[in-house]
């Protein structure tokens, strides 16, 4: 499998609600947020910052289950109540000292429309809004908070060609 835009990503931007999770807003009696995350999302995101793929969460709410997800995966940078998702983009990606050719963003609603601007690759899950899934270079078969990130990640270690080397990573008992 080769993709040539896939395989030069070194960034990768990604929504929450609606990729990392499938968009439910759960609340509990004290107004606290509960958010089902799959844990096979997860696994991909790891692998991917273990070849080297910088990973980071953009979200337009707050929550602090997403803080302890992030926390729980080593992903380093999380942004939340973010307004202007593009503007900030445009600032990380040039903070990087990256082209553009280098990132890959990943979304599912509208406000994500303005991340792809800065990116070269674009992933839209499943159940996207049309407009997003017309935008993306790659939607994924499926749906967010259901394992699409973890789709995405192993199409982009594909596509860099590492995925043989993490299988072998497995199948050799070696722990992450």
């Amino acid at each position: 499998m080769t993709d040539d835009r896939a395989a030069k990503v070194k960034l990768f931007l990604l929504d929450v609600d609606g990729v990392l999770t499938d968009g439910t807003i759960l609340l509990n009696e004290r107004g606290e947020e509960i958010k089902p995350f799959h844990v096979r999302d997860g696994l991909g995101l790891k692998l991917l910052m273990q070849c080297g793929v910088e990973v980071v969460l953009i979200t337009g709410r707050k929550s602090v289950a997403v803080e302890h997800r992030a926390k729980e995966l080593g992903i380093l940078k999380l942004y939340q109540g973010v307004r202007d998702k593009g503007s900030l983009c445009e600032k990380l990606v040039m903070k990087a000292g990256l082209p553009k050719e280098a990132v890959c963003c990943m979304g599912d609603d509208l406000p994500d429309l303005a991340m792809f601007n800065h990116a070269g690759f674009a992933i839209a899950v499943a159940d996207a809004v049309k407009e997003v899934r017309e935008a993306a270079d790659y939607i994924t078969r499926q749906k967010g908070g259901l394992g699409a990130v973890r789709e995405a990640c192993e199409y982009l270690l594909k596509c860099k060609g590492k995925w043989d080397e993490t299988l072998r990573m497995f199948r050799g008992n070696q722990a992450l």
